[in-house]
């Protein structure tokens, strides 16, 4: 309101002035009354009265100290008010103009007596407890009850000293240097004010209590101590019955820890066989197009056999592939650490990535600027990035998003159970179903898969943590049911020179189809035969339907039995279903042929299956024919027509 108004300009608005302070001060039951000052400590308006009184406080401490310290505000030592007429301390805080000259100063006086009636109130007659609001310098504003000297002298105690070192609250026991009385305080400081309320409690009213509280807890005691001794003899008369029954209980124990390392042994061997079972399917539909694609390089006496070597050449890296995530799992593959910048390497495997997983989930980068380098196998990421998107690509069955996020990221102070450093952090976030908490504490281990039996080896995220820790680093999930999944992974800071340099990924040219020689009739012994043929791994179809082809038959390809059922069921007819038994989907090849012998009992069907293990006890049941891979061209032609002449 005063802004840069100087005692002239004050005095030409008193009337208003005092109107407004009225108003203020009338609404607050501790204040006195509210007073400007001009610059030479006259009074130039008041809350209280108007005219304003001559009065002046130009030798008043309050005011000489609100001039040296302004604009801060100062809290007065209790004084008799020379407008309020009543007993008060007072808030102060000088008026400085724009050009830094002092203009006066405006005063607050409050009541000590509203004080002391509201901690009159808090004590609630309890002479032990005593409520004081001190000054910093230790100086008493006001004490209930009331001591003898009214101000307290600024004592160098610890009480005091509390107060001058600007500590927020704290609490200690002292001995009061006003009624000499021990005394366990606890005070705080009054927000931002250079003030503090205190509250001390009488030491010696406390012992007097708990010396009462604890005859009274001994009297009560005594009865529950003799019936524990009680207890205690009883007890000791059973011992030696309960040795009997504990030398006993210790022999079972030793039985079923026995028996419990053997039930993980066995465990561990079931893993070990699982993991063979899967390999050797994953080698035999590798081993399948080899086999199959080295006939028909013979069927053609070895011309135009270019798409044939194309197909062993992506078998052969699939099956070098699948060797390089057991020995990268097993840390049995020699390493090949490079200095990479990630943001390149990112960017060239991004292609890669986004080809791993269906069209219906789109794949974004977002980098950084200034990606620090790192020092690992480059190899070993882009399997280890490949891994991650495909396990998201299988949490979204009906589509989604995956984010590859890449930055710097500092550790410290223990802010996760990470060594402190400098790490390169990429993670990879999907908005898929998620893990759950029992799956999520394994998602890590070798072995460990939530997929049908068949489908997955449990080597993907171990293979994951393998390459984050070959580089000096880790890897860590976090998921939420139904919300998505996140793996991080740490890297460490290299300093030093990138030594590989991305390169944009190879474009492989369509290959030409040679054209087929031309064959008599008794080259195509199953002519005009219509086959269903269902595989979901793309090398083995198209060397099986190659096959079937050059047979002479009609064929059609499926991914999926959900798929092969639902084109059944719309009419169409085929004279043979050849599908394979573990796919994707809810239904499996053993589901896809009972659902045929079911409706359509005449309908031939043949199963393929890469190991036996995937035979349940209803394809044994079913009476239809097994057809274990790889196998070749005259096991085909006699399983579909026997007695025809290849």
């Amino acid at each position: 309101m005063l802004g840069n108004t100087d005692d002239e300009g004050i005095a030409a608005r008193q009337e208003a002035l005092h109107r407004t302070l009225d108003d203020m001060s009338g609404i607050l039951a501790q204040v006195a009354a509210i007073s400007v000052f001009g610059a030479n400590g006259s009074l130039l308006a008041n809350s209280r009265w108007f005219p304003a009184p001559e009065v002046s406080i130009a030798d008043r401490d309050d005011f000489l100290s609100a001039r040296a310290v302004a604009p801060v505000t100062y809290f007065s030592l209790p004084l008799r008010g020379k407008v309020a007429r009543s007993d008060v301390f007072t808030t102060t805080m000088g008026r400085i103009s724009h050009e830094g000259k002092f203009l006066g100063v405006v005063s607050i006086a409050l009541k000590r007596g509203y004080f002391a009636d509201f901690y009159r109130e808090l004590v609630a007659g309890d002479k032990a407890i005593v409520i004081g609001l001190y000054r910093r310098d230790g100086n008493i504003l006001l004490r209930y009850p009331a001591s003898t000297n009214g101000v307290q002298p600024a004592d160098n105690t610890p009480f005091t000293n509390a107060f001058r070192n600007n500590e927020l609250y704290g609490k200690l026991k002292v001995n009061s240097s006003v009624d000499h009385v021990d005394r366990l305080i606890a005070y705080r400081r009054v927000g931002e004010y250079p003030l503090y309320v205190a509250t001390g409690y009488a030491t010696s009213v406390v012992l007097t209590s708990w010396r009462q509280n604890l005859f009274f807890v001994g009297v009560i005691g005594a009865v529950p101590c003799l019936i524990v001794w009680l207890l205690i003899a009883f007890s000791i008369r059973r011992l030696n019955a309960e040795q009997a029954a504990w030398e006993h209980w210790q022999a079972e124990v030793a039985t079923r820890l026995s028996m419990e390392a053997s039930r993980r042994q066995l465990g561990r061997m079931g893993a070990l066989g699982n993991l063979v079972a899967n390999v050797a399917h994953d080698f035999n539909n590798l081993l399948m197009v080899v086999a199959s694609n080295m006939e028909l390089a013979r069927r053609k006496r070895f011309n135009d056999v270019e798409s044939e070597v194309l197909a062993i050449e992506r078998a052969t890296a699939g099956a070098e592939s699948l060797a390089r995530r057991l020995m990268s799992v097993t840390r049995k593959r020699p390493l090949k650490q490079e200095v990479i910048d990630p943001s390149t390497w990112l960017r060239s495997v991004l292609d890669i990535v986004k080809t791993s997983v269906h069209p219906s989930v789109s794949v974004t980068a977002e980098l950084a600027p200034e990606v620090w380098n790192v020092k690992a196998d480059p190899v070993e990421l882009e399997i280890a990035l490949i891994n991650l998107a495909v396990n998201a690509n299988e949490a979204m069955q009906q589509g989604g998003r995956i984010v590859i996020r890449c930055q710097n990221a500092c550790v410290r102070n223990n802010e996760t159970d990470l060594p402190d450093g400098e790490y390169v952090l990429v993670s990879v976030t999907d908005n898929g179903e998620g893990m759950s908490d029992s799956v999520l504490r394994r998602a890590f281990e070798p072995l460990f898969t939530t997929k049908e039996r068949g489908a997955g080896t449990g080597l993907g995220l171990a293979q994951v943590m393998a390459a984050c820790e070959q580089a000096g680093g880790t890897a860590r999930i976090t998921s939420v049911p139904d919300a998505g999944t996140t793996v991080r992974l740490y890297l460490p800071r290299h300093h030093g020179a990138v030594t590989v340099q991305a390169s944009p990924p190879p474009v492989i040219e369509p290959v030409r189809e040679a054209p087929k020689p031309a064959a008599h009739e008794d080259e195509h012994p199953l002519r005009g035969m219509t086959v269903l043929l269902v595989e979901d791994n793309a090398d083995v179809a198209a060397s099986v339907t190659t096959v079937l082809e050059i047979f002479g038959c009609t064929v059609h390809h499926e991914e999926s039995a959900d798929a092969a059922f639902n084109l059944l069921g719309e009419g169409y007819g085929f004279d043979l279903v050849l599908s394979d038994v573990q796919m994707p989907g809810r239904m499996n090849g053993i589901d896809l042929a009972e659902q045929i012998m079911m409706r359509l009992p005449h309908q031939k069907v043949v199963l393929m299956t890469g190991y036996a293990d995937e035979l349940d006890d209803r394809a044994k049941h079913l009476n239809v024919t097994i057809l274990a891979k790889p196998f070749n061209m005259e096991d085909l032609l006699t399983l579909i027509a026997p007695g025809v002449p290849l």
